[in-house]
């Protein structure tokens, strides 16, 4: 039988198929019983499982980042879909298509490399060109950047994401640019590659993803700011010529500024035209991802609307397409 994916699950469908586990947690309800909660996840998106009078053997029988064989039915529940699960056990790595779990394959992250570094090669500023050539060189630092998820839940969340996310920003930096003269485009470049890096070290991403201690502990901003500055170092031992401090301390602005609010946890509000223009251009790759994504997997599948979102306070249109 040919596999249901999240995004086509309707009310009351019954469901048997292998999900990635997630932040599964044992939980008492009002009446004092236990009941398991899990977030389960394929390429297509996240749903919450709930286990009802489930017990330490149910929570034990698997871990987060297992891919596990849940029996189950499919409810709407305030316009969200959720999963009612009769049965979930580890599943066996025979019964497992890693494709089913993957929104990018290895082919289609491969070509994202292939185009990272065709941009950054195109870079004519020597300081800013030997700069990157350190993150390129640095086999272990691109084979985290081309596996890490740009976050964990939000936008791009999932292999590859973070690569797709910075790829698609640096694209978008060389369309916009030549319309903004006074904006160093080559300068934005290197904040589109530096500005979420810090995140293949924040996040865990070999089994599921989550947080590592120094992502808890530090954040990918300050951790982005100290790899700048290790790989700067690098590059003035590569070509005998030291990054001007103006044009190092233009790049880590940018990266500590480019939440844009301190609610959102910048430290600094972005003070240079550049990190004003990262910025605004990231937000809007985010913004458009995540929404876009909220459109795709509602379940409201008849209706023009999504449900309403209580984190947007708005339901979003999707027209009659």
């Amino acid at each position: 039988m040919a596999r249901r994916f999240i995004n086509q699950f309707t009310h009351q469908e019954p469901i048997d198929q292998i999900f990635l586990a997630q932040q599964k947690q044992l939980r008492p309800n009002r009446n004092g019983n236990t009941y398991l909660q899990v977030e389960l996840s394929d390429r297509s998106g996240i749903i919450s499982g709930r286990m009802w009078n489930a017990g330490e053997g149910e929570y034990r029988g698997f871990n987060d980042g297992d891919f596990v064989r849940v029996e189950g039915l499919a409810q709407l529940f305030q316009g969200q879909m959720q999963l009612i699960i009769h049965n979930i056990c580890r599943a066996r790595m025979d019964e497992v298509n890693e494709d089913d779990f993957m929104p990018l394959s290895p082919a289609m992250i491969d070509q994202l490399v292939a185009r990272l570094i065709e941009i950054l090669r195109s870079i004519k500023n020597p300081q800013l060109r030997s700069l990157a050539d350190c993150f390129v060189m640095d086999e272990t630092f691109m084979a985290k950047f081309a596996r890490a998820p740009a976050g964990v839940k939000n936008h791009h969340a999932y292999v590859g994401g973070l690569l797709e996310h910075v790829v698609n920003l640096m694209e978008v930096i060389l369309l916009v640019t030549p319309r903004y003269p006074e904006l160093d485009p080559e300068l934005m470049l290197i904040g589109a590659l530096t500005h979420d890096m810090g995140k293949i070290d924040e996040l865990a991403y070999d089994k599921g993803f989550s947080y590592t201690d120094e992502g808890q502990l530090i954040g990918h901003l300050v951790m982005a700011v100290s790899t700048v500055e290790r790989k700067a170092a690098e590059a003035q031992k590569l070509t005998g010529e030291a990054i001007p401090e103006e044009t190092l301390l233009r790049i880590k602005h940018m990266i500590i500024s480019h939440h844009g609010e301190y609610e959102y946890g910048s430290p600094k509000l972005p003070m240079t035209l550049e990190a004003i223009a990262l910025h605004q251009l990231d937000n809007l790759d985010a913004k458009l991802h995540s929404f876009g994504q909220l459109m795709r997997e509602d379940p409201n599948v008849e209706s023009h609307w999504t449900a309403y979102q209580a984190s947007l306070g708005r339901k979003l249109f999707k027209g009659g397409k």
